[in-house]
């Protein structure tokens, strides 16, 4: 798959495509369901399939506040490519970008640089100057221009759509196997292992400690079962996660740690890896002594080893 990260990288000699646009925060699934109808076009048309997002959430630049993310720009990429786009073209969403017109944004991205020949949206998508621009606007501006517009309600399991904001919730509160629902993958924290105060290993359950997670979703303070992803072997490892500030040891800093079950000679430290998580096991607590927390921390293992005995699905 071919990466653009700005207009003037895209290649010149692109004479028509079929375009996905969105935000695309997390790919769940119905951005899934967008991308696939989106190829499906792009297949019968025999054209490149392009789909078209946005770094940082455009909110960052025009809003009040930016949405913890359900995925790093590295990752939604390999998301995207997973549903089978040729190409990808990440805009830099500055004031500049935000302050063009509606038909401003069509012209120079649709039209002068990606040749659309086909545009496919979701109902709920807006652009340009404060966002003035909606579906109504893109298909008559198409049909001036020399593109088809397919606008697609927001996809749903029957009861509420797969959202963003739905998975992002899910996520908070700690429900992490329901955003699964929402996402069709385990959510998931990517960053490099870093060094922590040793005390896991000192308690004979030695863990990764992740970086700390930038403007990302992170599950609520518990323990949960889960994988740690190496980035560079694909290798997966079965993992009981722990989110929290070692409560029992009157820990003050918030951290997120991995033990990788049965491996107590492995050094990642330095290393780039992702924390997908399964399930909530319990909630973080206190404990009144030491050999109560290790005694617990062996149950947290054996439920961990029962909720990932099924196949990775990442």
């Amino acid at each position: 798959m071919q990466r653009w990260f700005d207009l003037a990288e895209v290649d010149a000699d692109i004479n028509s495509s079929v375009v996905a646009i969105g935000v695309f925060d997390g790919v769940h699934r119905g951005h899934q369901d967008l991308i696939s109808r989106a190829k499906d076009l792009a297949t019968s048309k025999g054209i490149a399939l392009i789909a078209v997002t946005f770094d940082p959430h455009p909110r960052s630049v025009v809003g009040k506040d930016s949405p913890l993310a359900l995925a790093s720009l590295k990752f939604r990429l390999t998301l995207l490519e997973r549903c089978g786009v040729d190409s990808t073209l990440v805009l830099p969403f500055t004031k500049e970008l935000a302050s063009l017109s509606p038909e401003e944004f069509l012209d120079k991205v649709f039209v002068k640089t990606l040749h659309a020949k086909h545009v496919v949206v979701g109902d709920n998508f807006r652009f340009g100057f404060k966002a003035a621009g909606d579906s109504k606007l893109l298909s008559e501006f198409g049909k001036s221009h020399g593109f088809e517009t397919s606008v697609y309600e927001r996809f749903n399991d029957g009861h509420e759509p797969w959202s963003s904001t739905r998975a992002r919730n899910y996520i908070l509160s700690g429900d992490v196997d329901k955003a699964f629902s929402v996402l069709g993958r385990y959510p998931r924290l990517q960053g490099v292992v870093v060094h922590g105060d040793h005390r896991g290993r000192e308690l004979g359950y030695p863990t990764a400690n992740l970086e700390n997670p930038q403007n990302m979703a992170v599950p609520e303070d518990g323990i949960y079962a889960g994988y740690l992803v190496r980035t560079k072997t694909k290798e997966v490892l079965p993992a009981a996660i722990s989110i929290g500030t070692n409560p029992t040891f009157d820990g003050k800093e918030k951290r997120v740690e991995a033990y990788v079950l049965d491996r107590t000679d492995l050094d990642l430290y330095g290393e780039e890896v992702s924390f997908d998580f399964v399930k909530q096991i319990r909630k973080t607590v206190k404990f009144e002594s030491v050999d109560e927390l290790v005694s617990q921390m062996g149950k947290d293992v054996i439920e961990t080893r029962r909720l990932t005995s099924h196949t990775y699905n990442g």
